[in-house]
């Protein structure tokens, strides 16, 4: 397995960390947006086009945070052949809190028990949003420091977006990633070029701690958002500048040095946009732009205007949108895959992006590619970095497998179970209605979980939670497996063995960025 190291071999700077493998899961039921539009009674199109958005996946009240993320680790796990003491730290960043003091990591780790691994290092980490990144920036600097013992790091990101009726509902979603990070990984994170932006302001947050359901300022959260991604950009442009002039390089940084961008995703539109938003960076920070022929082709009208003026400027938007439709075209829109059939996962978001584009490219069209990626949580915190992929794109590679074990999620997508919105709506209200209940036995469908899904069983009087698995085979009418069972299919007596291969639009709309 790339990423396994002994301790007589660590260095002070091990080589070339970052994501090792990732899984991604997603609820096996979903509502058609333009179905939704209908239901509501808004105009046709205003979900479909001004969002972007064409599905939104949904949990029933059998799934929580907990059993999202107890999901998709095992899974992880399962699906690489790797056993629980191979991991040395596990990081979770969700913002969907139902303990305010007991974490969800110390619920995974009854995953490790019959492994017998307790030395496990992290938390969980919240910023709405950006709690996934931090949690993987936590990992990554773990790998990278002295406190690092050889063994892997695995990060979790998990959420369940939803909203009180009205506008902002259709900009829900649910869904959980895990990420393998080690050594010698095939999506390396390239060594001081994050550009980060850190803000106060009350543009989306959960005041009442006894609801799901956030408070938003939409037109601030739009502002902030893009007022973020200029500031990362900049950041992340002076950076990589300075590396390339200590190389004697006095090349311009520019989008067309990035093989593909992801963002976080609250809707399809807006990333779109931010593309968009970037082109009109590179423009004004350009000394010399040609504007007779080319992508700035046309744009001189725009040459002084000032950035913090422009966020909701519809001549700059709509020129910038049509400038940057090649390179949206080229880098970008194929990330879109999982927000536009599954929604805004929140923490997971820009990950299920990252998931996207792995799914939809072969190794040799990943292969040293730069992916830039925008991560961005409301109140409100913000990163620009960037991963290299490895160049070894030859079959039974570590991208090989990684691309391999992504190839699947189309065929998962197709698979899920398309419900009524008037079913989605009743989902909704019970969920308002029973969140945080004590002595409750959920009533949601098990049989309509994907098989090897850990659900709610029941909440008892001290609000204390448990869970079961729906087994893997889901023809086989055997007990469920509970949490506190043995939860690894197979064991490998050192982390150093292989992973197994794996077979396996234009209109506007004003709702807020809801992250």
């Amino acid at each position: 397995m790339p990423g396994s190291a002994s301790n007589n071999c660590l260095g002070p700077w091990p080589k070339d960390v970052g994501i090792i493998a990732m899984e991604l899961y997603f609820p096996s039921q979903y509502v058609d947006q333009a179905e939704l539009e209908q239901f509501d009674g808004v105009t046709a199109g205003k979900y479909t086009v001004g969002l972007g958005q064409a599905c939104m996946g949904f949990c029933s009240d059998c799934e929580d945070i907990n059993s999202l993320c107890l999901t998709v680790v095992q899974r992880l796990m399962e699906k690489n052949n790797l056993s629980y003491d191979s991991i040395g730290r596990l990081e979770v960043g969700t913002e969907s809190i139902i303990d305010k003091s007991k974490s969800v990591k110390t619920v995974l780790m009854q995953l490790f028990e019959d492994s017998g691994n307790t030395d496990v290092e992290g938390i969980d980490t919240t910023n709405a949003c950006y709690g996934g990144t931090a949690a993987l920036f936590n990992a990554v600097n773990w790998v990278e420091s002295s406190s690092w013992d050889g063994r892997y790091a695995l990060v979790v990101a998990g959420d369940i977006a939803v909203y009180a009726s009205g506008s902002a509902r259709p900009t829900g979603g649910a869904g959980a990633v895990a990420m393998l990070i080690g050594p010698n990984a095939p999506l390396a994170f390239e060594r001081g070029l994050r550009g980060t932006h850190m803000q106060h302001a009350y543009d989306f947050y959960k005041p009442n701690l006894m609801s799901e359901y956030p408070v938003v300022d939409g037109k601030l959260s739009i502002e902030c958002y893009l007022s973020a991604l200029d500031r990362c950009y900049s950041v992340y442009r002076n950076k990589i500048h300075a590396q390339w002039q200590r190389d004697d390089s006095e090349k311009r940084f520019s989008l067309e040095d990035f093989g593909f961008l992801v963002f976080h995703s609250p809707y399809c539109k807006l990333v779109q946009k931010s593309l968009a938003r970037l082109m009109l960076n590179d423009f004004l920070n350009d000394p010399c732009p040609n504007t007779e022929t080319g992508p700035f082709s046309g744009l001189d009208a725009f040459r002084d205007i000032k950035p913090e003026e422009t966020y909701f400027d519809r001549d700059v938007e709509k020129a910038f949108m049509k400038a940057s439709a090649d390179l949206f075209e080229r880098k970008t829109k194929l990330s879109l895959l999982i927000s536009n059939q599954n929604g805004n996962m929140y923490t997971p978001s820009v990950y299920g992006c990252l998931a996207s584009v792995i799914a939809q490219h072969t190794s040799s069209q990943m292969a040293g590619q730069r992916i830039g990626v925008f991560s961005y949580g409301s109140g409100f915190a913000a990163t620009l970095y960037s991963l290299r992929v490895s160049q070894d794109h030859t079959p039974g590679s570590a991208l090989d497998k990684l691309i391999c074990s992504m190839s699947d999620l189309k065929v998962r997508l197709e698979s899920r179970k398309k419900v009524s919105p008037a079913v989605f709506s009743e989902n909704m209200k019970l969920r308002e209605e029973t969140h945080h209940l004590a002595s409750y036995i959920p009533r949601g469908s098990v049989e309509d979980l994907f098989p090897g899904t850990w659900y709610l069983t029941r909440v008892d009087e001290k609000h204390r939670r448990e869970y079961a698995r729906r087994p893997l085979d889901s023809e086989l009418p055997s007990e469920p497996e509970r949490v506190r069972s043995s939860t690894a299919t197979e064991h490998i007596p050192s982390p150093a063995k292989k992973m197994p291969r794996i077979p396996v639009a234009t209109s506007n709309n004003d709702t807020g960025v809801s992250n």
